[in-house]
Order: C-alpha cells, then sequence, then structure tokens
C-alpha cells in the first residue's frame, strides 16, 4: 500500500514540471506562416455626389526548410454616383466606375544560404482603366541582400522572364522576353515605426513596366498596426489619352501575422 502512495505523490508531484516543460516547448516553435498579413482601407463620401472606395491586399510568406514561399494579392475598386441635368431639366441619377484593379503574385524562393537565393516569380495583373489592361509575367532570378544594417536593409532580385500582355488600344496580345528586378528596402525608426519600400521593373523590347510602393507603418500592437502608403505605376508605352504614370494613396489597417 505505502509503494502505491509512494509512486502515485511521484507521479502527481512530476506531472506539472513535464506539462510546463511541454507548454514552454509549445510556445517556442515559431510558426511557419508570416508576413504582413491583411490590409484594408476604405473611404465613403456622400452628398451632391456619392463616392465610394476599397482597397485591400494580403501578404503571406510561408518557410519550409530551406524554400520560402510566399502570395501577394491585391484588390483596388472606386465608384461614383452623380446627379446629370439635361438641358429640359430634367435630371438623372448616373453611377460611373473610375478604377477596378487587381493584382496577384506568387513566387517560391530556395536559400543557398543567409540572404541568397535562387527564385521564380508568377505575377497577373487586370486593370480596366490601362492601356495593358491584362499583364502576366514570370521570370526567374538570383536574390542577394545588397546592405544590412541594424536598422536597415535592401534585398534584390534580377533575372530574365517572359511576359505576355493585352493591349485595349489595338485589341493586340503580345508574348515577349523581359528582364526583371525587384528591390526591397526597409528602415526602422522606432521599435514600432517602419518605412518601407519596393520596387519592381519589367523591362521588354515595346513596354518598360515599374510600380514603386512606399509605406509608413506604426505598430499598436503585435499584431495591429496603421499604414500609410503611396503607389506609382509607369508603363512607358502607351495610348495618346493616356498617361504613362498613375499614383494611389492609401490608409490602411493591417493585421499581422506572428
Amino acid at each position: 500500500m505505502s509503494l502505491r502512495v509512494t509512486l502515485l505523490a511521484t507521479l502527481l508531484l512530476s506531472a506539472p514540471a513535464a506539462f510546463a516543460q511541454d507548454t514552454s516547448e509549445l510556445a517556442a516553435m515559431t510558426s511557419p506562416w508570416s508576413g504582413s498579413g491583411g490590409e484594408l482601407g476604405f473611404a465613403s463620401a456622400r452628398g451632391n455626389s456619392n463616392t465610394e472606395s476599397a482597397n485591400g491586399r494580403l501578404r503571406l510568406r510561408y518557410t519550409d526548410d530551406d524554400w520560402v514561399h510566399s502570395m501577394d494579392l491585391f484588390g483596388l475598386r472606386s465608384r461614383s454616383e452623380y446627379t446629370e441635368t439635361a438641358d429640359d431639366g430634367t435630371t438623372t441619377r448616373k453611377r460611373n466606375t473610375t478604377a477596378n484593379r487587381y493584382t496577384g503574385s506568387a513566387g517560391s524562393a530556395l536559400q543557398l544560404g543567409e540572404h541568397r537565393q535562387l527564385t521564380a516569380t508568377v505575377r497577373y495583373e487586370r486593370d480596366d482603366f490601362a492601356t495593358y489592361d491584362r499583364q502576366s509575367s514570370f521570370g526567374l532570378g538570383y536574390g542577394t541582400r545588397l546592405v544590412e544594417g541594424d536598422r536597415f536593409y535592401m534585398d534584390a532580385q534580377i533575372g530574365p522572364g517572359v511576359r505576355r500582355t493585352h493591349n485595349t488600344e489595338d485589341d493586340e496580345t503580345r508574348t515577349g522576353l523581359i528582364g526583371r528586378g525587384l528591390f526591397d528596402v526597409k528602415y526602422s525608426l522606432t521599435p514600432n515605426t517602419d518605412l518601407v519600400n519596393t520596387l519592381l521593373v519589367e523591362s521588354g523590347s515595346y513596354n518598360t513596366f515599374g510600380q514603386n510602393d512606399f509605406g509608413v507603418s506604426v505598430s499598436m500592437n503585435e499584431h495591429l498596426a496603421l499604414k500609410a502608403g503611396w503607389q506609382a505605376r509607369y508603363n512607358s508605352d502607351v495610348a495618346v489619352d493616356k498617361r504613362k504614370t498613375d499614383t494611389l494613396t492609401t490608409m490602411n489597417v493591417v493585421y499581422k501575422f506572428k
């Protein structure tokens, strides 16, 4: 009887320590998922004219040993409603879509060492108000870290690729080789404030596409942040009535994966 009591007491005393050790090991495990998560912004105006604008973004990274997989989705839609008065005095309420753009990209990188990788990336874009309303590209590249400091780094990916586009002006679909470059910069002003900039360039024989995304992110807690962003998009070959450069300013709420 005394032996059973001794064994039972030993188990009861050792169980909390074992449980604490297991939970600490689970807490130390890092999730393979990371990234800025989701961004969402919305603006609405009501009065003589009604306007609504919404944009959203989803960025994810998944790490599997020497492989890093990433996905980036973005959407922008803006509509306006206004009253049009005819010559006879009659009024008509009209709705007009002023922006409708969707982009998506995915990539995989094989790590060759610290901050060095071979990359493969695919990107698709649909923009109803651009000369090239549909663009898709695939690129291979080599990535490395060019500059690194205590609060600053700059990464780069460079390589060849192929691009397919549809031109709304002449209803022509073209495919050609491109050179692709992607540059990422991050600077931490304070422990909770970051400056980030991403520049993408795809240059071919008939068009050079560039997109620069600059943002200021301020973390409110471990998962939520406020982000002000400015985006500039450039196409060298556009229709006569189109501008070569478009800009977009956003203010979004960001959810971060940790």
